[in-house]
C-alpha cells in the first residue's frame, strides 16, 4: 500500500470517528431512562421503551465501530494493516475505503461466516 493511499484512508477514518463520536453523543441524549408517566397510556409507554431499546443497539454498535475504527488508524502505518488475518492476502483498497477497519478480505469473510 503506497503513502498516498495510507493517507485516503487515515482521513476516512477520521471522519467516520468524528461521525460516530456525534452521533454517539446525539444517541446518547435519549438514552436517559423512561419514567412512568401519567399522561402516557400503556402503549405509548411500551413504544418508548421499544424506541429506546433500539437507540441502546444503536449506541452500543456505534461504540463498537468507534472502537474498530480507532484500532486501525493506530495500526494503518504498520506492515499487518490491510493484509487479510486469514489468507494473508492484501484486502482489496476499495474495501478498506468503505470498511477501512476490514480485518479479512471478502473471500475470507464469506467463508468464515462473518
Amino acid at each position: 500500500m503506497t503513502t498516498q493511499e495510507k493517507k485516503i484512508l487515515k482521513s476516512i477514518m477520521t471522519q467516520e470517528i468524528d461521525a460516530l463520536t456525534l452521533e454517539l453523543q446525539n444517541i446518547e441524549k435519549s438514552l436517559k431512562p423512561i419514567k412512568k408517566d401519567c399522561s402516557l397510556d400503556s402503549i405509548d409507554h411500551k413504544m418508548l421503551k421499544q424506541d429506546q431499546n433500539v437507540n441502546i443497539q444503536r449506541f452500543e454498535e456505534a461504540k463498537k465501530r468507534l472502537n474498530r475504527l480507532k484500532y486501525a488508524l493506530l495500526r494503518v502505518d504498520t506492515e499487518e494493516y490491510g493484509v487479510c488475518k486469514e489468507c494473508e492476502e492484501d484486502i482489496a483498497l476499495e474495501r478498506l475505503k468503505l470498511i477501512p477497519e476490514s480485518q479479512y478480505c471478502v473471500s475470507c469473510m464469506n467463508e468464515l461466516g462473518l
